[in-house]
């Protein structure tokens, strides 16, 4: 296995971006009702989960009813926030042509969904890991390597970070407000509350719904109901904040310089996503829990393709990273969380050895088309709504195309 990735030459980073395209427009020419079935699957079994959460919180009786309860919506949470939301919000599915299954599906979550469009699909898919630009490098507050600079307040991360992820769909929900742009003057606060309305809309129903609506239903047992609601939520929280870390701040992740990424061409975009991803290891489960996001590096290289087809993509994806001497950076649950926290830890002290930079060659400047990040989601997003970073044509990272061809297959619209 490779264990750090030798420097490419540009042509060589176009050739390795030539093959990772024609994997994915492989499997494009195979979408059909197969993966439709799985996500639709998927669903059903987040509805049941659900269902049954809520009655045996609802109805049951004793702690054993409430621990199983909590438990299955806590399932039920994940599963609509991971494989189903995530997926589709992506665009993932766009394809089909059904609007339950489009990008602008809204989740159980406190954070909008169209924040989350504008924040995710496409500040984070398009800046991965650049720092000053990737908004999602230690969530603005966390220091999670060397190459950022320290401040006192990094001496409580240990801390911050135990609460962020107790309270993750909070800071997910709440991210897109930018709020430390304001003490550093690019924004005034009558714009975060201009920003915060569909924040501020979306997080009171889900605290209505969650700690009011249900727990009244309930009549006499409106106080389990809440109890199990939290820990439900809890429980959603503590997995994606785990499942997202491992997938972006373990050891070998590294970070870019705006500078590095100068007329970016389509194939060093690649090796971008690849050199800022770590995958998970497990079985089928697993990583339908993980929204198969345990698949990160799939994932940033074919945000667009449906998730369920990256444990099918990853040994090829495997295989022509070793033939290029490229790191396939992936590891156990425990070994990658471990060492998340170790760099949480160990960076929130001063310090720290700084990565050398990789030697690149430019054997040739033909640049690849570009297209807009925002194609990432099917959703449509006005000027007025977003708040991009400033880039221009000699500085904007290239996108892969994202637009699927529809494929041959006939689509069931049929639940």
């Amino acid at each position: 296995m490779t264990t750090s990735s030798k420097p490419l030459t540009r042509d060589q980073a176009d050739a390795f971006g030539r093959e990772l395209d024609a994997l994915r427009q492989e499997v494009l020419d195979d979408l059909g009702q197969a993966d439709v079935d799985h996500i639709r699957a998927v669903i059903r079994a987040a509805h049941q989960a659900e269902a049954a959460g809520r009655l045996l919180l609802h109805f049951g009786v004793g702690p054993v009813s409430f621990v199983v309860g909590a438990g299955a919506l806590g399932v039920a949470k994940i599963l609509d926030n991971m494989e189903i939301g995530h997926n589709l919000m992506h665009g993932q599915y766009a394809w089909t042509g059904d609007p339950a299954l489009g990008g602008d599906y809204e989740w159980d979550n406190a954070c909008d969904g169209d924040d989350w469009r504008h924040s995710h699909n496409f500040e984070h898919h398009t800046f991965t890991n650049i720092l000053g630009q990737d908004r999602d490098v230690g969530y603005g507050f966390l220091r999670v390597s060397p190459e950022q600079r320290w401040y006192p307040r990094h001496l409580i991360q240990p801390l911050a970070a135990t609460l962020l992820a107790m309270n993750f769909q909070w800071g997910v929900a709440t991210h897109d407000l930018r709020l430390d742009e304001v003490s550093s003057g690019k924004q005034t606060w009558a714009q975060v509350r201009v920003r915060a309305r569909p924040f501020l809309r979306k997080a009171g129903w889900q605290l209505l719904k969650d700690y009011v609506v249900f727990p009244a239903l309930a009549l006499g047992n409106a106080p389990r109901v809440a109890a199990g609601n939290l820990l439900a939520n809890l429980t959603r929280n503590l997995w994606t904040f785990t499942v997202i870390f491992c997938g972006h701040f373990p050891d070998g992740v590294r970070l870019y310089h705006a500078d590095e990424v100068v007329d970016e061409s389509r194939g060093q975009w690649y090796l971008r996503q690849l050199a800022g991803s770590a995958n998970l290891e497990g079985g089928k489960t697993f990583h339908v829990m993980t929204g198969h996001l345990s698949h990160q590096i799939e994932h940033h290289l074919f945000p667009d393709l449906p998730a369920s087809r990256y444990p099918q993509m990853a040994p090829r994806v495997r295989e022509i990273c070793e033939r290029y001497g490229q790191r396939y950076n992936t590891g156990g649950l425990a070994r990658q969380f471990g060492s998340v926290v170790g760099k949480i830890v160990r960076y929130a002290l001063p310090g720290g050895r700084r990565a050398a930079r990789p030697t690149t060659t430019t054997a040739a400047t033909t640049t690849a088309p570009t297209t807009t990040a925002a194609t990432t989601t099917a959703a449509t997003t006005t000027a007025a709504t977003t708040t991009a970073p400033t880039t221009t044509a000699a500085t904007a990272p290239t996108m892969p195309p994202t637009t699927p061809s529809t494929p041959t297959a006939t689509m069931s619209r049929a639940a």
